[in-house]
């Protein structure tokens, strides 16, 4: 696994993104102390039920792994010249 440029800026607006449509979906809402390891398992997970993003083989299903698989599709999803998709 490559580390992507920006990838931690590109997890931080993929979890964005996550939180809206995790509340939008009627899935629950996330507490402002719930801890960002927690928010990147349950937006991969809900991504994955949804169809958004394809699963991960189940001896790589890690925090790293889903990280970087959250900033690989919003990566996809940010519009051409965006800062974060240099």
């Amino acid at each position: 696994m490559k580390k992507l440029k920006n990838e931690a800026e590109l997890v931080k607006e993929a979890l964005k993104i996550g939180e809206v449509y995790f509340e939008k979906r009627g899935a629950g809402r996330f507490e402002a102390t719930d801890s960002q390891a927690n928010k990147v398992q349950v937006i991969y997970s809900l991504f994955v039920k949804d169809g958004l993003i394809q699963p991960l083989a189940k001896d790589q299903e890690n925090e790293l792994h889903m990280r970087h698989k959250l900033a690989l599709w919003v990566q996809r999803q940010l519009p051409e010249g965006h800062p974060l998709k240099q």
